[in-house]
Parts: structure tokens; C-alpha cells; sequence
């Protein structure tokens, strides 16, 4: 056993000694020989002039490697500012520890039995939601009191005209689509103003959560269940299978079909979480940019013109989820 456990340490012994440089084993040869270092300093001076220069290259190597960090620790901080949740909110260069609601709420999981933990992701939530809540409430004073909007009320009447007209009276028709209005303008503007939050500095993008999504997603097929259950009753389920389908492949067909619903949901899902995260990173990526000075200038109006190109994708991707959840509801209302 002894024996095993020698010859296994003697390999790499062996193999460090047979790789030493040659004046460094001729250095330890004369050392053992006379015991006098001293008188081969020359043999040290060699040694060490190689040394320099290798700390040197490997100090412009550390340096190099320390910039690389740098640019991507910009990357990092921006991204993770943005669209990573955290049980913490940075404003204005101070950290903010969110509170934990206390109580058993383990129904949602089990980490959540000793209190439910708000994160950065849930303030965003809110804070578009209110903002929903207060610009609309205000914004359409006028045209409440049937005058003529101005301002910010003239815009809000835009969106809304559009959504209803082209969206969902367009999908549903006027009669039906009149009844699903509101649930369709209050995720249009939900869906925006949380877009838009990402772009403000210490917002946050509420949408780069695929939770966020999921949950916006699974209300839309709520609703397309929903529709479908009270215009047409049981024989909604009839509208799984096409007209005419033999018997002996409708079985087969029919939870074809209702998988299919879901995969259309969770497309959603996807569409809208992938366009918000892959805009956001592409803004930091730009930014880090800026950290190279060959490229600064062209980094700094290529990270703006990206920035006003994701407020443009902030109000299209809120269009394109009400424009296909609205055709989803309306294939439940009128599925033939």
C-alpha cells in the first residue's frame, strides 16, 4: 500500500522536476554544493529578469482583464437594475429593503409560510396600475363631461379609440366586443405603462418577468373560457372539433385542439417577456460600449436611438398582446 501511495506522488514530482528551466536547476545544483548562494548571482539575475517580465505582462494582462470586468459589470448592473427582481429597490443611489407581509401564506409555496416577500417587480406592477388608475381618471375629465379632450386627454382618446375601433370591435364585432372593452383597454394600458416604466431611471420593467406575463396570459385565457362557456354553453367544447370530423378521430382531436389554446397563451407569454428583455439588453450593451473610447461616439447615439426605438416597442407589444388576445376571445364568442 505504501508503496502504491509513493509511486502515485513520485509522477508529478518527477514531472516538475524534469520541467524546471535549466539555470534555476543548475542554481539549486551549485546551492547544494558549496551552500553559498551568493556566488552565483549571476545565475539569479537571470532568473529574475524574466521574472520582471513576466509580472509585467501578466500585470497589462490583469489590466486588460480588469477592463474587460468593467464593461461587464456596466452591462450586469444596468440589466440587473432593470429586469432582475429583488426583495430590494435602488433609488436614487440608496438601497431600499422591501417589506415582508407577514403571515402563513404557504398556499402559494413553501417559502412563503412564514411571510410573502414584496420585490422590486410587484412595486412596478403597482406603481402601473396606479398609473393607470390616476391618467385615466383624469385624463378623460373632459370627455366624461362631454367636451372636447386637450392635451394628454386627446392622446388617451386616440389609444382608445384605436383599441376599440381597429382591436377589439374589429376581432369581436360591436355588439360582443362592447361587453369585453374595458377588460381589453385595462391590459393594453397596464401592459404600457409597465413597458414604459423600464425606460424611466430607477423604473422598472415589470413585463421582463415572465411571471408578470404569465399572469396577463393566463387572464386572457380565463377570459377566452369565459366568453365561450356563456355565448355558447357546453357546446363551446363542441367547437374543439371541426365540423364534419369522423368520430373515431374526434377523440384524438380534441385535446389536439385545447392544447393548442394553451400554446397560443403561452406564446403570449413569451412574445411579450422575450421583446422586453432582449430591448433592454441590447440598450445595455450599448451602454457598455461607451466604456471603449475608440467607440464611444458611435456607442452613445446608437444606445439613444435604441432607447427611442423601445419606446416605440413598449406601445407595439401592448397592441400586439391585445390584438391576439382579442382574437382568441372572439374565436370563443364566434367560433364558427
Amino acid at each position: 500500500m505504501m508503496r502504491r501511495w509513493l509511486s502515485l506522488i513520485a509522477g508529478p514530482v518527477l514531472a516538475l522536476a524534469m520541467a524546471a528551466p535549466p539555470a534555476v536547476a543548475q542554481h539549486e545544483q551549485d546551492v547544494d554544493r558549496d551552500g553559498r548562494a551568493d556566488a552565483h548571482a549571476p545565475a539569479r539575475s537571470h532568473i529574475e529578469a524574466p521574472a520582471h517580465a513576466a509580472d509585467g505582462a501578466a500585470g497589462a494582462e490583469h489590466g486588460a482583464a480588469g477592463e474587460e470586468e468593467d464593461v461587464g459589470s456596466v452591462v450586469l448592473a444596468h440589466l440587473s437594475h432593470h429586469l432582475v427582481d429583488s426583495p430590494t429597490y435602488d433609488v436614487f443611489g440608496y438601497t431600499l429593503a422591501l417589506p415582508v407581509i407577514p403571515g402563513d401564506f404557504s398556499l402559494l409555496g413553501e417559502r412563503y409560510s412564514h411571510g410573502f416577500q414584496v420585490t422590486k417587480h410587484m412595486i412596478g406592477l403597482l406603481l402601473a396600475a396606479l398609473l393607470v388608475i390616476v391618467l385615466l381618471t383624469t385624463g378623460t375629465k373632459r370627455t366624461r363631461r362631454g367636451e372636447v379632450p386637450k392635451g394628454f386627454g386627446n392622446f388617451l382618446e386616440v389609444l382608445v379609440v384605436f383599441i376599440r375601433d381597429e382591436v377589439v370591435y374589429n376581432n369581436m364585432g360591436r355588439e360582443k366586443g362592447r361587453a369585453w372593452l374595458p377588460f381589453f383597454l385595462t391590459l393594453f394600458f397596464l401592459i404600457l405603462f409597465a413597458n414604459l416604466l423600464g425606460m424611466v431611471p430607477w423604473g422598472t420593467t415589470a413585463t421582463g418577468n415572465v411571471n408578470f406575463t404569465l399572469g396577463l396570459a393566463v387572464a386572457n385565457l380565463g377570459a377566452v373560457f369565459i366568453a365561450g362557456f356563456r355565448e355558447n354553453g357546453i357546446k363551446y367544447l363542441a367547437t374543439f372539433i371541426p365540423h364534419g370530423t369522423p368520430w373515431y378521430v374526434a377523440w384524438l382531436l380534441f385535446p389536439i385542439e385545447v392544447f393548442g389554446l394553451f400554446v397560443k397563451h403561452f406564446a403570449l407569454t413569451i412574445r411579450l417577456f422575450a421583446n422586453m428583455l432582449a430591448g433592454h439588453t441590447v440598450i445595455g450593451v450599448f451602454i457598455a460600449l461607451i466604456a471603449m473610447p475608440l467607440i464611444a461616439l458611435a456607442a452613445v447615439p446608437g444606445a439613444t436611438a435604441i432607447s427611442l426605438l423601445e419606446i416605440l416597442v413598449a406601445f407595439i407589444q401592448a397592441y400586439v398582446f391585445v390584438m391576439l388576445g382579442s382574437i382568441f376571445v372572439g374565436m370563443a364568442v364566434h367560433p364558427h
